[in-house]
Formats: structure tokens, sequence, C-alpha cells
């Protein structure tokens, strides 16, 4: 999602000293906190290499806010999701995000959607990431997430993942395939 990288340079121009701004740098590592270059090269690298850490997902989540809101970013969806979702939802079943992507980010991301209606937040009954629940290949943080929701049983759960060792992480003996290779954890 190249639209903060996009982004960074603006506002760094604009927000480098703002108050707002400085809980995001000061975040960063030391090295980068008072060094623009460094602070961007580093933000680079990471985006680069996809790296899941909770202080570049923060900052992420805040430069996707803005173009959220001024309607020049969009959430894309496969056609079928928000139908389906929403079937769901109204089946009883009980739909939970969880996610390398900040809470904040993911809560940006489900209202500002390319479906109509474009806000499919009231769909989502809980919102996880790295922070509040753990790393997803550490079944602890499957554990966290599950001790959210008493009402219901370890075993009654789907988790749905494209990454096999986040599923790993779930609970490899409840690990399965579909014929188009995704892959579940039940």
């Amino acid at each position: 999602f190249p639209y903060a990288v996009n982004v960074l340079p603006a506002t760094l121009d604009k927000q480098w000293d703002s108050p707002e701004f400085s809980h995001y740098r000061n975040a960063f590592p030391d090295d980068c906190v008072s060094d623009r270059s460094a602070f961007e090269a580093h933000f680079r690298d990471l985006v680069s290499r996809d790296v899941k850490i909770s202080y570049l997902k923060a900052l992420q989540g805040y430069l996707w806010k803005e173009g959220y809101k001024s309607g020049e970013i969009k959430a894309p969806l496969f056609k079928d999701v928000p139908g389906r979702l929403l079937s769901w939802k109204n089946a009883g079943l009980r739909l939970v995000i969880y996610s390398s992507g900040s809470v904040p980010a993911q809560k940006l991301f489900f209202a500002h959607t390319d479906a109509l209606p474009s806000d499919l937040t009231p769909l989502i009954s809980g919102w996880f990431d790295t922070v509040n629940a753990g790393l997803k290949t550490e079944s602890s943080s499957y554990t966290n997430i599950l001790s959210n929701f008493q009402d219901t049983k370890p075993d009654e759960w789907l988790f749905l993942s494209d990454n096999p060792l986040e599923v790993c992480g779930r609970n490899a003996k409840h690990t399965r395939r579909s014929p188009g290779q995704r892959t579940f954890a039940g």
C-alpha cells in the first residue's frame, strides 16, 4: 500500500515538529528521532521489507487517516466480501479482525471501503493487532484474542489466513487447506 510512502515527505515537511506527529516520531529508534533523512530512510526500509513492527504500523495508520478522510483513498474489497460479511453477521456469527496493521488502521480501512455502503465497521465485533494480541505467528496471541470472548469455546472459532505461518501459530493440528490453497484454521 504505497500511499503512506508517497505522503511521508510532505508530512515530514509540515509536521516534523508538531506535537501531534512527535508521538509517532519518538516511537522510532533514537538515531531516527532527530534526523529527518534517517527517519525517512528507516521508514522506507521497513516498508520495503514489509516489517511488522508496531511503531511503523501506527505511523502508517496516521498517514492513511487523512487520505481516507479526504476520499483520496478507499479500501479495495473483492465484490463478494461486503455481502458475505453482512450475511455472516445476520446469521449471528461474530466477525473479528486480527491484522498486523494497527487497530486504528483496521478501523479506517473498514470505514472507507469501495463498497456501498462504504462503512463496514458495524459488521465487526472485535479488533486485534500485534499490540493488543501479540505476534500472529505465536499461539499465545490467539489465546489472548479468545480470552476476550468467554461465551465462545475455542473449538467454535474459525481463523482464516493467507499465511501458513500464522495458521501454525494458531494451532497446527487444526490446519487444513481448501482447493484454492488458502489456509484455514479452526
